[in-house]
């Protein structure tokens, strides 16, 4: 069966290096401890070419849509950002005309400058030929219900592109309100992969809903991943909880997130939260994803595997639902 990862990432080394190393460290980027034997996975991610395939096709993988990861233009300010965004975007549109029978991109944005960030979404999308956006969490401690997004909200409503919400590092007062005073290796893990990074997505949800910005932008379409960020199990408590508050929006919380919100598997391989997931999003919302290379292309094929479906709602999981939302072409 055609099978598409909607959450998977390269790099740039060249141009990462032009970042100043002061801002990707007041960012929070820190080393991270690697698995014994395991891979590296920022020695994967520049490579988009053979062994990527290979990988790919020994786990039946199809096509892979390509995102950003790391340091990028979200910490260049101003016209140098614009610059980097654009040089990323190409680098990454020339690696795809190689096989774009095989992959497809998200566009990166320079979310800190001054000036609309819709105009390189809508070069990434008209001239590149991009399917959406992905954005890295926060920039400068903004979400995207912030004003200074609205014309790129209006853009991707316009294309009807999705914009795919990313954990990023959390912001320093939030890392030393709840991360700090750990061991350092626990710290980093529970800030990012293993806590923080799932419950940062969900609030930047949660956020365009009860800012009224879901209900402005009614045709946006924002894809989550990792399972839906912890969102399937606390849907309905939100809605409860929130009924007194909430007469500003047209639509309850869930229902907004129903209408446009998908979800995809991405780094999240076992069956209770899938098995959540499916019960309160419904099978034409999931997408699958792996995470690459930050999990490997064999863990979502043995999840694939292991998955119990009727054979059109796992076509659907598989690339139904990926290819009606970004318009690919078998």
């Amino acid at each position: 069966m055609r099978v598409v990862a909607l959450e998977e990432h390269f790099t740039a080394p060249a141009l990462v290096s032009r970042i100043d190393p002061e801002a990707i460290k007041r960012r929070g980027y820190r080393p991270r401890k690697l698995a014994p034997g395991g891979p590296n996975p920022m020695e994967l991610a520049p490579e988009i070419g053979e062994r990527r395939l290979l990988s790919m096709d020994e786990a039946g993988i199809t096509v892979q849509v390509l995102s950003n990861t790391g340091p990028g233009p979200d910490l260049v300010r101003g016209a140098d950002g614009v610059a980097l965004a654009r040089e990323m975007n190409d680098h990454l549109a020339e690696a795809i005309s190689r096989r774009p029978d095989r992959f497809a991109g998200f566009a990166v944005l320079p979310m800190e400058t001054d000036t609309p960030t819709a105009h390189e979404l809508v070069r990434a999308v008209k001239q590149l030929r991009f399917v959406g956006a992905l954005i890295n969490g926060t920039t400068g401690g903004r979400f995207l219900d912030h004003p200074h997004y609205r014309d790129l909200l209006a853009a991707a409503e316009e294309l009807d592109v999705p914009i795919y919400i990313h954990p990023h590092l959390p912001p320093e007062p939030v890392r030393q309100a709840y991360y700090s005073g750990l061991e350092p290796g626990a710290g980093r893990v529970l800030e990012s992969a293993g806590w923080g990074w799932h419950s940062e997505v969900a609030i930047h949800t949660l956020r365009l809903v009860m800012a009224g910005t879901l209900d402005k932008h009614r045709k946006l379409k924002v894809i989550i991943g990792h399972m839906g960020e912890m969102l399937p199990v606390m849907l309905v408590r939100v809605d409860e909880t929130s009924v007194a508050d909430t007469a500003h929006l047209s639509r309850p919380p869930s229902q907004q997130i129903h209408d446009q919100v998908w979800i995809t598997t991405s780094g999240i391989f076992s069956q209770p939260p899938f098995i959540a997931a499916l019960q309160t999003f419904g099978i034409d919302r999931i997408m699958f994803s792996v995470d690459y290379p930050y999990a490997l292309d064999p863990q979502g094929r043995k999840f694939l595997n292991e998955v119990a479906l009727a054979p059109a709602d796992m076509a659907k999981l598989c690339h139904g639902n990926a290819d009606a939302v970004l318009k690919l072409k078998a």
